[in-house]
C-alpha cells in the first residue's frame, strides 16, 4: 500500500510540475521587428498565433502611394495595401515557446510559406520559413520592439 501512495504522490507532483511548466510558457504577442525592414505584430487569432503587418521601412512606393498586394498570385487581391496585412497564421503551440504549422505570406514575392517559431527569450523570437521540410528554408531573427510613431507604422 506504502508503495502504491508513493506512485501516487510521485505522479501527481510530476503532473503539477509540467502543468506549472506549460502555464509558465511565453506567448509572443507583441511586435517584431524583421531584418530592419518590416514589423509584424503577432496576436492570438481561435486558439492561434497570427500577425499582420504593423510597420514597413518604406511604406510608399515612388509615386507616394502606400504600398498595395501587387505581387498576389489573386488578382482580386491586389490592392490590398500592406499596412495591416495579416501575413501569418495558423501557428498553433506544440510545446514551451514553440509554435509550428503555420503559414507566412510574402507580399515581396507573392509566395506563400510554411512557418515555425521559437521563443528564446522574452525579447527574441526566431522563425523557421520553408516550403515542404523545414531542413530546407531560411531562419531569420525577430527582436520585440514597442509601437512607435515614426514614418512607417500602421
Amino acid at each position: 500500500m506504502k508503495l502504491k501512495s508513493m506512485v501516487l504522490l510521485l505522479a501527481s507532483a510530476m503532473a503539477g510540475i509540467a502543468h506549472a511548466h506549460m502555464a509558465s510558457a511565453e506567448v509572443p504577442e507583441g511586435i517584431w521587428l524583421i531584418r530592419g525592414e518590416a514589423a509584424v505584430q503577432i496576436f492570438a487569432c481561435n486558439s492561434l498565433l497570427c500577425g499582420r503587418i504593423l510597420w514597413l521601412q518604406a511604406p510608399r512606393d515612388p509615386e507616394g502611394q502606400l504600398k498595395r498586394d501587387t505581387r498576389n498570385p489573386d488578382p482580386a487581391l491586389r490592392q490590398r495595401e500592406l499596412c495591416g496585412l495579416t501575413v501569418m497564421r495558423d501557428l498553433r503551440s506544440t510545446g514551451p515557446n514553440h509554435w509550428d504549422d503555420g503559414r507566412f505570406y510574402y507580399p515581396d514575392s507573392g509566395k506563400t510559406y510554411n512557418i515555425k517559431l521559437e521563443l528564446t527569450s522574452p525579447d527574441a523570437l526566431v522563425a523557421r520559413f520553408y516550403l515542404g521540410t523545414s531542413l530546407l528554408g531560411e531562419t531569420k531573427s525577430l527582436s520585440r520592439v514597442l509601437h512607435g510613431t515614426s514614418e512607417g507604422w500602421c
